[in-house]
C-alpha cells in the first residue's frame, strides 16, 4: 500500500536541497524504483519535503542511499511522518 512520507528537517536551504538532489542524480538515485511522487516545498532555509512511495520498503532501500549524503550535508531530516496513503487522483 502506498505510503506518503513527509520530513520536516528544522533547517535545510534550497542550496542543500538541489545539492542533495545532484548527488543522488550521480547516484544513480535521482528516480528511484517505488517513488511515485516527490515535492520540496517551503521559504528560505525551512525547505521540507514530501513523497508518496509505493511501500515503506521502497522508501528504505533509497534510505540506504540518501542518508549518508544528508549526513555529509548536515541536514538532520528528523523521524519522517509516515502517513497511509488511500487514494490518489492524476
Amino acid at each position: 500500500m502506498a505510503v506518503l512520507l513527509r520530513f520536516a528537517p528544522e533547517k535545510m536551504s534550497a542550496k542543500q536541497y538541489y545539492e542533495i538532489i545532484r548527488r543522488l542524480d550521480e547516484a544513480g538515485e535521482g528516480s528511484p524504483d517505488g517513488r511515485l511522487y516527490h515535492v520540496c516545498f517551503g521559504d528560505g532555509d525551512c525547505l521540507q519535503v514530501s513523497d508518496i512511495w509505493d511501500s515503506v520498503e521502497s522508501f528504505q532501500k533509497f534510505g540506504e542511499i540518501l542518508m549518508p549524503i544528508l549526513q555529509d550535508m548536515g541536514v538532520d531530516p528528523g523521524e519522517p511522518a509516515v502517513i497511509q496513503v488511500h487514494n490518489i487522483i492524476r
